[in-house]
């Protein structure tokens, strides 16, 4: 990589994100209306040295914080959503190997991988406890296959980190963690993703057709539908950084509504705007205090660190969601229209109740934490 890292400090991060973003920014329209992923993002992501941020120095990467990464996630998002969001799950996937460096934890491998240009594409949402498709073990690895959806920015990745039933293991069912690289034979993308929001995110399904994953790939085996410590690693490591992303897109509703409606004084738009800000400062406070609980990718592996993650990944979806609402309310009908950038960012925004684990999940999980319970996601 021949490109020049920006220092290591926010404005300077921060900085590097705006530019990006406002490369990109005209044309989140158009991508909104084709559902096309801008692959040249992936380049500029690249050049810029944002796609290793968090690689510690040491690596070649920019040793950037986890809360920096989510600064940098959160001033894409205020420019371009689709691509903020897609690339977050790159960027969760950098981050969890931090933490294992952190915690003594060779990630060297996938480090050296992700300085020399890898992106990395996370199929978490189709995997999560008990994982699905198929492995046959093979001489020297597995033959595996699976559908996985959705994989955003799958179509700019390199490698795809993934997991798989192994149903047939001597031990009883397990699951296998791996990464495979995504021009391996039998890999294949479908072009499934057409969605109300988060159009150019590129979420599509990632096909491993008896892909062969040799031995040395596979990073875990663990059992079969019990709840695994590195699932706590995954929800401490990605909410904060995802809901980082989202997070810009709430910057700007609140923005937008602010300078639409500067002076007026009706009593109607003034309470809305009220409301509206009381929903922005909750998300803002809950985002703050998950990066503030992960302690630069320290935190302990327990089901308390994940539980308490996951309650303030969803009270922050919702807040967020409001924030958006309110924003359109308090401009008025002029936010409901196409021509009005709040009507985009509204529909993006709802993505961020979907990621793991949604409202329903998150409250039985935490609850079972809550109550003694082995937690089962």
């Amino acid at each position: 990589m021949t490109s020049t890292l920006p220092e290591t400090t926010s404005s300077e991060w921060v900085a590097a994100a705006t530019g990006v973003g406002e490369t990109l920014r005209a044309g989140v329209g158009d991508r909104d209306r084709t559902g096309e992923l801008s692959l040249a993002a992936y380049d500029l992501l690249r050049s810029s040295g944002l796609n290793r941020a968090l690689v510690p120095a040491e690596f070649g990467g920019g040793g950037a914080t986890h809360r920096q990464m989510g600064d940098i996630l959160r001033e894409l998002g205020r420019h371009d959503p689709s691509t903020a969001v897609a690339f977050a799950m790159h960027s969760h996937l950098v981050a969890a190997q931090v933490w294992r460096h952190r915690h003594g934890i060779d990630a060297r491998p996938m480090f050296e991988k992700i300085t020399a240009g890898a992106i990395l594409v996370s199929t978490g949402a189709s995997d999560w406890v008990d994982s699905n498709g198929s492995a046959v073990r093979a001489e020297g690895g597995y033959r595996v296959s699976a559908r996985k959806a959705p994989a955003s920015g799958c179509e700019a990745g390199t490698v795809a980190v993934s997991s798989i039933r192994w149903d047939d293991a001597p031990e009883g069912p397990q699951v296998l963690h791996f990464a495979v690289p995504l021009d391996a034979a039998g890999v294949r993308i479908e072009k499934t993703w057409d969605t109300m929001g988060l159009r150019a995110s590129g979420s599509h399904t990632v096909v491993f057709d008896e892909v062969f994953v040799p031995d040395a790939a596979v990073s875990l085996i663990r059992p079969a539908g019990v709840w695994p410590p590195i699932l706590n690693i995954v929800a401490g490591a990605a909410m904060p950084l995802v809901m980082a992303a989202y997070l810009g897109i709430g910057d700007r509703a609140v923005e937008s509504a602010t300078e639409l409606m500067a002076g007026r004084g009706e009593a109607h738009t003034v309470s809305l705007a009220g409301e509206m800000m009381n929903s922005y400062t909750t998300a803002v406070d809950l985002i703050d205090a998950m990066f503030t609980a992960s302690d630069n990718l320290r935190f302990a592996n327990t089901d308390a660190h994940a539980a308490r993650t996951l309650s303030r990944k969803t009270v922050a979806a919702d807040a967020l969601v409001a924030t958006v609402r309110l924003a359109i309310e308090t401009v008025g009908g002029a936010g409901y229209s196409r021509g009005c950038s709040l009507e985009l960012w509204y529909r993006d925004i709802h993505g961020c109740l979907f990621h793991p684990l949604p409202r329903a999940k998150q409250t039985h999980f935490t609850g079972q934490v809550l109550l003694g319970h082995a937690p089962r996601g």
